[in-house]
């Protein structure tokens, strides 16, 4: 009801009609975020958001704007305005250990082709890079080099004077879509259907410090990257636009494991390995991965998969966790796990073990396991039961976080100020714990009591 009060009304942007394990009633007894702040600044979509202290985050969007804000309050602190056009990427610069201020450093890049480096503490424009030829579409940081990097339709690696230190030739006009850094001075960029291995090496004579070589692609994927994930230093994920994930050595840069949408027929791939992830060709974009110890969250069209690395397969699933594209995914510490989608939810589930059952050995394998592909009479029924049990935990929805009226872009979690949501419709959304907030509200009464001398004490 109160998407209806602070935006107006709205038709889900695919499959109106939902299931019953993806309602949940008005009491949500588990779901502690019952109170709300709606932050005003933004003219246009906001995108992104990007925590900078345990108490600060910035936001920013279509309008070029950057916004930061006070998590616990709801203040807004500081406008950053210096782009021109939207916003494509965002990413915290680390002060380095000798520098004696500490204020948060950050980079954002725009579609006016610019890159700027902001002082949040003091909304200070500290430098400029306006040379791009393209516009950058990601940046990411190697702290351990003290460099930065733009990705665009080529490669920069910049210096913290936004000297550029080199850069790779036109690499596509599609650009980089992900970026990401990986043991033995190498990252991972995403280009269109491949990944290319570079690494920045020492530089040779007449250089500004570093040199930067393509090693390897790899041509595994079928369709266009969308996301990457680094695991530990060990692994990484990358995810397509048509389903499929797969897993890489971040040593050897071979594949360890894969999970491809159900389309696919070739008969070189491993059945044992094979998961399909959903079962509409039309919606199994991977939009988004997050990782912990030793599992990986999926945003997979409009469903939730959690991908066991030590297993190599999926252990829980909501193929329908939301009406449309899920746009971020996020693991919690207490085993929840938060979404938010185009359908303008934000929805808190719960990773809980299911009760394992035995059951007969299926010969036919993963595929037909899922009921896809051509199962004799004798196997169908063992195959059944196989399927029902074939992941060791579920998702269980326990919350629903209505509040915004147009798509939801991305949250971010505090685990002391709550959740902080951001969306198509220019609003920016703080969720407070309404059990913690009444009883900070009940120890500022009884201070301020106390010191108007009101409060008296009886032994």
């Amino acid at each position: 009801m109160l998407r209806w009060l602070i935006g107006g009304g709205r038709e889900p942007q695919g499959l109106a009609e939902k299931s019953p394990l993806q309602t949940i009633g008005e009491e949500q007894t588990q779901n502690p975020y019952t109170e709300l702040l709606v932050l005003k600044a933004h003219h246009d979509i906001v995108r992104y958001l990007v925590q900078l202290d345990d108490s600060r985050f910035a936001s920013a969007g279509d309008d070029g704007t950057v916004v930061v804000w006070n998590a616990q309050t709801g203040e807004k602190l500081l406008e950053l305005n210096g782009h021109t056009q939207k916003i494509t990427a965002i990413i915290t610069l680390p002060c380095l250990e000798t520098c004696e201020e500490k204020n948060q450093l950050i980079l954002t890049a725009s579609a006016d082709r610019t890159v700027i480096e902001w002082d949040c503490g003091t909304g200070r424009q500290v430098q400029k890079v306006s040379c791009f030829q393209s516009t950058v579409k990601c940046l990411a940081v190697i702290q351990r080099l003290d460099v930065w990097l733009s990705g665009g339709n080529d490669l920069c690696v910049w210096n913290r004077k936004l000297d550029l230190l080199c850069q790779t030739s036109h690499l596509s006009d599609t650009g980089i879509t992900a970026l990401i850094e990986i043991p033995k001075n190498c990252v991972v960029a995403a280009v269109g259907k491949e990944l290319i291995i570079f690494r920045l090496v020492a530089a040779t004579e007449g250089s500004l410090g570093w040199d930067i070589l393509e090693v390897k692609r790899l041509l595994d994927h079928q369709d266009n990257i969308l996301s990457l994930v680094n695991v530990n230093d060990v692994s990484f994920v990358s995810g397509s636009h048509v389903g499929e994930l797969i897993v890489w050595d971040t040593l050897g840069w071979t594949v360890q494991a894969c999970e491809r949408n159900f389309w696919d027929p070739s008969p070189q791939l491993d059945a044992q390995r094979e998961i399909k992830l959903c079962q509409k060709p039309n919606d199994v974009s991977i939009h988004h991965l997050t990782w912990d110890e030793e599992n990986v969250f999926v945003a997979v069209g409009r469903g939730l998969y959690v991908y066991n690395l030590p297993m190599k397969r999926v252990i829980a699933c909501q193929k329908a966790a939301h009406d449309s594209s899920v746009l971020h995914v996020a693991k919690l510490p207490n085993r929840q796990v938060i979404s938010c989608s185009e359908d303008g939810s934000v929805r808190i589930w719960e990773l809980r073990e299911k009760q394992q059952l035995s059951v007969e050995p299926a010969p036919t394998g993963f595929f037909n396991m899922w009921g896809f592909g051509r199962v004799n009479k004798q196997a169908s029924h063992p195959a059944k039961k196989q399927q029902e049990n074939a992941t060791s935990c579920s998702l269980e929805l326990i919350g629903d976080l209505i509040g915004h009226s147009s798509s939801v872009e991305m949250f971010l979690y505090f685990e002391d100020h709550g959740l902080v949501t951001c969306s198509a419709d220019h609003l920016i959304i703080l969720w407070k714990n309404g059990e913690r907030e009444s009883g900070l509200r009940s120890l500022k009464l009884f201070q301020k009591l106390e010191e108007n001398g009101d409060l008296y004490l009886s032994v």
